[in-house]
């Protein structure tokens, strides 16, 4: 609790941006990366959402008649986290799912610019 709390202290901000939190979720859907929604061609049911939530990295690029194209918020763990900044829509959100110890150094690592 108290490195957690540390590491929250080093982060510019923290908490969900302004645009989400005053955003209406009436219809809101999770989207997983099981591949289930292939040839599905139901990506324009999922762009009708008001909040998409995608789990891991699953790509959306080059499949969405399949999986959409919005993304509100992206969560997945460090070691899913896109190696390039060019990977995360300017759009969404990215959330880091942290819940084991090399998750915190991870994020210790990325706020300091360290070494892994």
């Amino acid at each position: 609790s108290d490195r957690l709390t540390k590491l929250l202290e080093l982060l510019p901000e923290h908490g969900l941006p302004e645009e989400l939190r005053s955003k209406h979720c009436r219809r809101c859907v999770v989207v997983g990366s099981g591949g289930i929604l292939h040839e599905s061609e139901l990506g324009h049911l999922l762009d009708q959402f008001d909040v998409v939530i995608r789990l891991n990295d699953a790509p959306v690029q080059g499949y969405t008649a399949h999986v959409g194209s919005k993304t509100t918020l992206r969560l997945t763990y460090p070691e899913g986290a896109p190696l390039s900044q060019l990977e995360y829509p300017p759009a969404s959100l990215f959330v880091a799912v942290l819940f084991k110890s090399a998750d915190f150094s991870w994020l210790q690592a990325m706020v300091k610019n360290e070494t892994l």
